[in-house]
């Protein structure tokens, strides 16, 4: 009876290891090359979505392993690689702009399975792949934005100085070099003889701008942007870009993502392991912002319709596609913006964004408000999109090589023009949002930061493992000869106890595989060789009880007691070796990155 068990231990340790089966057994089945389907600014996924899903793939002759909807959207499984990337073309074609279709590796694992929460484990872009972006990032907008900066400064020199002008305005048909429009501003002065004071003025206050007189027009002044002001204007639209990104990655919950430059306007984002590619990419390729705007109200919009827009104001839509006259000055912007969550009104239960500005945006807002009790102010929601072009026939246009042509356009919309009934300060709602989904995405892009120039996706892909399908048998097989080696070790050196050994490692790596399936860690291949590491050192405990055990029977011991004290006196040097293990790899987990991290 000394060396007997308590009957509940047995009970535990038998749901522990059928729960850990359980969860390590989706990882038998392996991936299907997919795509997912989500809806695009509040679009929604109905069965008649579903059905023109089905309806396209059949059409094109596209078959598939399995096609299914859940509360996010809809997700198609393919047979392989090239019927996915000719899926994902179709439907993003025949979708619009509406949803938002990107590449994915489903779980081949049955329903009963997913449904219980048990999912495959990730595996990182040298394993299993993930998401692959290449993003270029729009330098004309950049500069073209810096352009109308530089404009509205000019102005406001201008007035200051008592200089009256006609028109002060960008050039964007100008090119300033590397193919680059919209680094010239064109100024007309109402007096030819305050030409060069303006000039002196502007030189004074703007010296990185170079301002060209025209002699045959004494009231025109030509600026142009300086190349190395151009040059710190694409740095910084680049830097811009990727800390953004990175910030809206980090709140996507993508584990060990990788952001980096690749050349002079383009961005590599990689995403190992993602599940929702559909919202990472919705989420990474959106150069969406706000901008709050008066309403013009001493127009009538009939009259406008049907005339010339009054000047310092402009026809905009809502979402439903009614109109709404605004004042073209903008009040302030996404970049006043310092935090945003999304929520449910109390009162009228639909989805809001409660925003929180920076102090110079709550200056201009408390003043704004302020003055214009009664008044209309609007949320104009700015967005730039891409979508595949398609000519006069509804066929996809394709380049030299193949591949899709895109174009970008411009999404401009109201999302609410709410009358002023108070004074605001830093703190106020954005209402109008579609569903919870939408306002969640755009908290989190409004929190994260503004995008200092729109990127375009302009290569996709669902990466396979970047050291090759022989890295994965290697590592695969690094375990396996690592884990029988150990094995015929323990059997042979120990003999029957080298049974329970070997129980016990089998048990203690199908838990592992459990652990990580569980908690969707991610697992690259340094992970793989932190699992041959402990593997091995797994029967440390094994080595140090049994040695213990054939001390005691050295020293006269019967059996029976020689196995409670080898248990019992090992236990302190077994939870010290695991401990200090512990804590080496928290230290890795913390301060590694890459594949150190991996590795801990």
């Amino acid at each position: 009876m000394l060396n007997k068990t308590a009957w509940w231990k047995h009970i535990v340790i038998i749901l522990v290891v059928a729960v850990g089966f359980f969860y390590a057994l989706p990882n038998v089945f392996g991936n299907d090359p997919g795509v997912q389907i989500r809806g695009a600014r509040g679009a929604t996924i109905t069965s008649t979505v579903l059905l023109q899903v089905e309806q396209l793939l059949a059409d094109n002759e596209i078959t598939v392993k399995s096609i299914s909807q859940d509360g996010q959207g809809i997700n198609i499984s393919f047979y392989d690689s090239a019927a996915q990337l000719r899926g994902r073309e179709i439907l993003e074609s025949g979708l619009g702009n509406s949803y938002t279709t990107a590449l994915t590796l489903l779980s081949g694992a049955p329903d009963w399975l997913t449904q219980a929460g048990a999912l495959p484990m990730y595996l990182g872009l040298d394993l299993r792949g993930g998401v692959h972006f290449l993003l270029e990032v729009d330098m004309q907008s950049a500069v073209a934005r810096a352009a109308d900066r530089y404009a509205a400064d000019i102005k406001s020199a201008l007035r200051d100085a008592r200089i009256r002008y006609r028109s002060v305005r960008p050039n964007t048909d100008s090119a300033i070099g590397d193919g680059i429009s919209g680094g010239r501003i064109h100024i007309m002065l109402r007096e030819s003889d305050t030409r060069d004071a303006a000039r002196e003025l502007l030189t004074e206050q703007l010296p990185e701008l170079q301002i060209r007189v025209d002699e045959n027009r004494p009231a025109v002044l030509q600026i142009n942007i300086s190349p190395d002001r151009i040059d710190e204007i694409k740095q910084f639209a680049l830097e811009q870009n990727m800390t953004a990104l990175r910030n809206r990655i980090d709140q996507l919950g993508v584990a060990e993502p990788i952001v980096q430059r690749q050349g002079d306007d383009r961005l590599v984002i990689q995403l190992p392991g993602v599940q929702d590619t559909a919202r990472a990419k919705r989420i990474l390729g959106r150069a969406a912002t706000l901008e709050i705007r008066m309403v013009d109200e001493e127009y009538n919009i009939e009259s406008v319709e049907s005339g010339r827009t009054p000047p310092g104001s402009r026809l905009y839509e809502f979402r439903d596609g009614s109109l709404i006259l605004l004042k073209q000055r903008v009040i302030y912007s996404g970049d006043n913006i310092i935090d945003a969550a999304a929520s449910l009104d109390t009162q009228t239960g639909s989805p809001i964004v409660s925003i929180t500005l920076d102090a110079s945006g709550a200056r201009i807002n408390s003043q704004i408000t302020g003055d214009n009790v009664g008044k209309r102010m609007a949320v104009v929601y700015l967005e730039t999109t891409s979508s595949v072009k398609k000519d006069a026939a509804g066929n996809i246009v394709r380049d030299d090589g193949g591949r899709a042509v895109r174009v970008t356009g411009n999404i401009e919309e109201v999302l609410t023009a709410p009358v002023i009934r108070d004074q605001l300060g830093k703190r106020f709602q954005i209402e109008g949002l579609n569903s919870v989904a939408e306002a969640r995405d755009l908290a989190l892009m409004l929190r994260a930061g503004a995008l200092a120039a729109p990127v375009e996706i302009v290569e996709e892909r669902t990466v396979g493992p970047s050291l090759g399908l022989a890295n994965i048998r290697q590592g695969f097989a690094s375990v396996l000869a690592g884990f029988i080696m150990v094995l015929i070790f323990m059997l042979v050196y120990y003999r029957v106890f080298g049974i329970a050994a070997a129980v016990a490692l089998s048990l203690n790596l199908a838990l592992m595989v459990a652990v990580l399936s569980l908690f969707q860690a991610t697992l690259t291949l340094p992970g793989v060789a932190g699992i041959v590491l402990t593997v091995g050192m797994a029967v440390d405990a094994n080595v140090l009880i049994f040695e213990r055990i054939r001390e005691e029977i050295a020293n006269g011991n019967s059996p029976q007691a020689s196995i409670h004290i080898g248990y019992d006196r090992a236990l302190t040097t077994i939870v010290d070796a695991n401990i200090t293990t512990l804590i080496a790899a928290l230290v890795l987990f913390n301060f590694g990155t890459g594949p150190i991290k991996g590795f801990a």
